[in-house]
């Protein structure tokens, strides 16, 4: 008896080896995909109906940069309105399709983020709450409202930081990131440091996130890993992006906060974040023209 796929015919057995070749070239597709990484791309404090040449200019390196794209608050200015939002959709909305968004201050100048919601319907989590997350990649992604008063609070006990340890541990994997707009720590000279997220970060830091990125500070900062209480710990410590570089405006530093690393003030970008498994590696692009960069490698815990 001849061993082998009986196929009938000569025609049946070329479509059959032909399926099988597409499925192996996709399973091999699909791994270098992974070892590859899974990229993760974007800013906050983006567009500004009086003067949008700053979101213009992060929409075109947004656009030639491929990934899931994080809008990461005060996306419309000034009040987050349905005609503000068409100056979003004129910028980085060539890329809603493939964004996944959270909400700033700004927004909740319109009553609930009522346009908000509205323009990015599923994608932004529910109306309600305006947290969520998903996976990408081998990374689960956490994405919070830090419009703290306008969800119950981040408190512990509020239910925010309830669904945030119930959902860290139900997706207990290697790598977890989390972003929201306003910064636990910042050396912005505007905002600063936000303590009304600490508790979110107590429990991100608890649940081992390693990476987390914020706005609203209109900058680029980027701090070592470190404790909620601006510990360095290599070991376990959260690394902590400020990426308010959207292209709304520029504003200066005050003093260098314990563990920030690198800092400017001057140019557009966005943060592009290649997502491995047990690794990642971050760089600051700016727009063209642009000369300040700012990259490197970081392992997950």
């Amino acid at each position: 008896m001849r061993k082998g796929i009986l196929c009938g015919t000569l025609a049946l057995c070329l479509i059959i080896a032909s399926g099988v070749k597409r499925f192996a070239g996709a399973a091999v597709e699909a791994e270098a995909a992974e070892s590859n990484g899974a990229v993760l791309v974007g800013a906050g404090d983006i567009a500004d109906c009086t003067d949008l040449s700053g979101a213009e200019a992060t929409a075109k390196v947004l656009a030639r940069t491929p990934g899931t794209v994080m809008a990461i608050g005060d996306l419309a200015y000034p009040d987050g309105s349905a005609a503000n939002f068409t100056c979003y959709d004129k910028t980085w909305g060539k890329e809603k399709s493939r964004t996944r968004p959270a909400p700033g201050n700004h927004e909740f100048h319109s009553a609930g983020a009522t346009y908000y919601f509205q323009y990015f319907g599923a994608a932004a989590g529910e109306a309600s709450k305006g947290y969520y997350s998903y996976e990408l990649g081998s990374w689960h992604i956490v994405v919070l409202n830090s419009e703290c008063e306008q969800v119950g609070g981040c408190g512990a006990g509020s239910a925010q930081e309830k669904w945030l340890r119930e959902d860290l541990a139900t997706h207990p994997v290697a790598c977890t990131l989390a972003y929201f707009h306003k910064p636990l720590f910042s050396s912005g000279g505007k905002h600063g440091d936000d303590l009304t997220v600490k508790p979110l970060w107590d429990v991100l830091y608890a649940g081992g996130a390693d990476v987390v990125v914020s706005g609203h500070d209109h900058d680029y900062e980027r701090f070592g890993p470190q404790t909620p209480e601006a510990k360095a710990d290599a070991a376990r410590g959260i690394r902590e992006f400020v990426a308010g570089t959207g292209g709304k405006n520029h504003r200066p530093f005050e003093m260098a906060h314990a563990n920030s690393e690198v800092r400017n003030a001057d140019t557009f970008g966005v943060l592009k974040l290649t997502l491995q498994p047990g690794k990642y590696a971050w760089e600051f692009v700016p727009v063209d023209g642009g000369t300040f960069r700012d990259s490197g490698e970081g392992t997950c815990h």
